[in-house]
């Protein structure tokens, strides 16, 4: 080999070995956090509305104005929103609305599950309800007794919805409103 040739050559042969040297940049794969909750902790709340209820202690109950509550979840960042209307010859209209909000969610929703609530001791009727996929309110439900009370609640997060990562603070937060579904007393 020729000088002329021998000065490019090892030129190339040294860029090449610093270049290939680096390491090779690869995307990291898509995952989602692994969370753990604390074990639920009740209490009782007395609105001073006509109902109680129990509800998780890492949640705040704040008062939203006529008989209306939240419950804010500052870890899970969700909020449990409770709405009441006082029943005057409107139970057919306030069932509507209740279904009406739920089904609002059917755009986004995978299915949506209706599970019946019947307490006779408590004079306490309703229905919970579980919406799948990427819908802004994984769970909601609505109770009354039929003559005075009627109470609708919704979870929502504030997150954009994304099922598989809102999953287990979903799954945590459907169980507080199943508790607060049956401990809830008319007054």
């Amino acid at each position: 080999m020729s000088k002329k040739y021998y000065i490019p050559f090892i030129f190339i042969a040294i860029s090449v070995c610093i270049v290939s040297c680096k390491d090779d940049v690869l995307p990291k794969p898509k995952s989602y956090l692994s969370l753990n909750y604390p074990e639920p902790s009740y209490a009782q709340f007395d609105a001073n509305c006509g109902y109680s209820f129990n509800y998780n202690t890492i949640g705040n109950v704040i008062t939203e104005g006529d008989c209306n509550f939240k419950i804010e979840y500052p870890k899970l960042k969700a909020t449990v929103y409770l709405n009441y209307k006082p029943v005057k010859n409107n139970i057919d209209l306030l069932l509507r609305d209740a279904q009406k909000l739920t089904y609002e969610h059917v755009i986004k929703a995978d299915g949506i599950s209706e599970q019946p609530y019947v307490n006779k001791f408590k004079n306490s009727y309703g229905m919970f309800y579980e919406v799948g996929g990427n819908a802004a309110s994984q769970s909601q439900f609505y109770l009354t007794d039929s003559t005075k009370h009627f109470l609708v609640g919704s979870v929502y997060f504030y997150a954009k919805p994304n099922f598989d990562s809102v999953l287990p603070a979903a799954e945590y937060v459907k169980n507080d409103l199943r508790v607060l579904m049956e401990s809830l007393k008319w007054k």
